[in-house]
């Protein structure tokens, strides 16, 4: 396979990206319609699909295009009604957690007061 998803050897988890999120200051897990959702209040900045084969993050909407064009056997748009919010979808078999850990990170920073985000640094 020669489209770059050969190069991750593991499926992330949810178990994995748990201690990611719940690591950041203000996330806390909560579960919405089957789903598991990290957030910060009532902001989410990371969702995983119901199969837990998809993660979906907060992402600058003037970037994702670029981003999915990139790597499309990684990141997915959210569906189109969804395209109005900062979000963007990842394969969990195609992302390897230093990945995953940074798009979390910045998911996160996107939900809180640059004041707490700049705390983390």
């Amino acid at each position: 396979m020669s489209d770059g998803a050969a190069n991750v050897i593991d499926v992330i988890t949810v178990d994995e990206v748990r201690p990611i999120a719940l690591s950041l200051p203000r996330a806390s897990e909560a579960i919405v319609r089957d789903q598991i959702k990290f957030r910060v209040g009532q902001i989410v900045f990371v969702a995983f699909s119901r199969d837990e084969t998809v993660m979906g993050v907060g992402f600058a909407k003037e970037e994702r295009a670029a981003m999915v064009e990139a790597e499309p056997y990684k990141f997915m748009l959210p569906r189109q009604s969804d395209m109005r919010y900062n979000w963007i979808h990842v394969r969990l078999d195609a992302i390897d957690l230093d990945e995953v850990r940074e798009l979390v990170l910045d998911a996160w920073r996107m939900c809180v007061p640059k004041k707490v985000a700049a705390e983390l640094n």
